[in-house]
């Protein structure tokens, strides 16, 4: 096993197209988890949400989140994350940020279909900044 260089964690977090767990806390305190789709950006964290949706209205309240990225392929790797996410309304981050994912997910060819789905009012642009981040490979090595 080893730790992650700055370098090495922003290709594994770039690399591919892993889903995000992001976890948030509910109004009661209890925890929620779901998988999103992510882009780095300035090495920040980026993913879309709809306004109304659980993690937005978390993330209103407490804008603290965690996110872990894993390769569950051997030897086996992760990045978890703790940081604040900011909310932005602003509809050119949301066409641009709404494609770049699409292609980073569905690849370019449907870039334009699934980034028009997302690029609507009340789609959310929601930038994670890290605070902490622990992030190791080859564990079974």
């Amino acid at each position: 096993m080893h730790e992650m260089s700055r370098a090495e964690t922003l290709r594994f977090l770039s690399d591919g197209a892993r889903t995000a767990k992001l976890a948030t806390t509910l109004r009661d305190g209890a925890p929620h988890i779901v998988p999103v789709w992510f882009l780095i950006d300035n090495e920040r964290l980026v993913f879309m949400t709809w306004h109304e949706s659980v993690k937005a209205r978390s993330l209103r309240r407490d804008s603290r989140i965690a996110i872990c990225v894993d390769d569950d392929k051997p030897p086996f790797a992760f990045v978890a994350i703790q940081g604040r996410a900011s909310i932005s309304t602003d509809p050119g981050k949301r066409a641009r940020f709404a494609r770049l994912i699409a292609a980073r997910y569905m690849g370019p060819t449907r870039a334009e279909e699934f980034g028009a789905r997302n690029d609507i009012e009340g789609e959310l642009v929601i930038t994670v900044t890290p605070e902490r981040i622990v992030a190791r490979a080859e564990l079974a090595n």
